[in-house]
């Protein structure tokens, strides 16, 4: 047993210390928890927790398989147009973002009543467009629409276009085939790119 008074001292106030650090460390953690309780808690019923964790097994038995195919779908598109140098920018998202704004304005609601009729937020608006656009550009040379494809349209659907409104029922048409076609396309490409892909699941669903 050391009896020099000063090393003694010195003793204790290292354990005073390292006390103090301790206590101050469970009190900032605690603050933390408390603060991001949302991390970690979705709700509580009569003080009793549920917590976010039981919240997402409950989703991943639900939807999880549907889930996960989807994030592997994204990260394929993704993987080939990063391959082909492709890339979308945030203004064109936002420009499509304006267009839609626009036509749903036209039609008497805001684009917040739209998305929430659909369960959506605004970031997965813009990440659907975003991969839209990512395969508009990777299947460019897919989706050109011809004279007699636009002819064809106008035939088999008995479309009557109404005189002076050729041009604007024009885009329509060239819009509606554009879109058959890239379904199309990107159900032939992503079944390829999923073809070539070595893909390793570690959960079941």
């Amino acid at each position: 047993m050391d009896n020099n008074p000063e090393v003694a001292f010195k003793k204790r106030q290292f354990i005073s210390t390292k006390t103090a650090i301790i206590i101050a460390v469970i009190i900032i953690l605690a603050a933390l928890v408390y603060y991001y309780k949302g991390l970690f808690i979705a709700a509580t019923i009569n003080g009793s927790p549920i917590t976010r964790l039981a919240v997402i097994k409950e989703l991943e038995k639900a939807s999880g398989k549907q889930a996960l195919d989807s994030l592997i779908t994204k990260k394929l598109i993704n993987n080939e147009a990063i391959k082909k140098g492709i890339s979308i920018t945030s203004e064109e998202v936002d420009a499509e973002i304006k267009t839609i704004e626009d036509q749903i304005k036209a039609q008497g609601q805001t684009l917040e009543q739209a998305l929430a009729t659909k369960n959506m937020k605004l970031e997965d608006l813009k990440q659907q467009i975003l991969t839209r656009k990512t395969l508009e550009k990777i299947l460019a040379d897919k989706l050109q629409v011809t004279e007699d494809e636009i002819t064809k349209f106008i035939t088999d659907n008995n479309v009557a276009i109404p005189q002076g409104q050729e041009e604007a029922y024009r885009t329509q048409i060239i819009a509606q085939l554009k879109q058959q076609k890239l379904n199309t396309e990107a159900e032939t490409l992503i079944t390829s790119l999923r073809s070539g892909a070595t893909i390793k699941y570690f959960t079941n669903y």
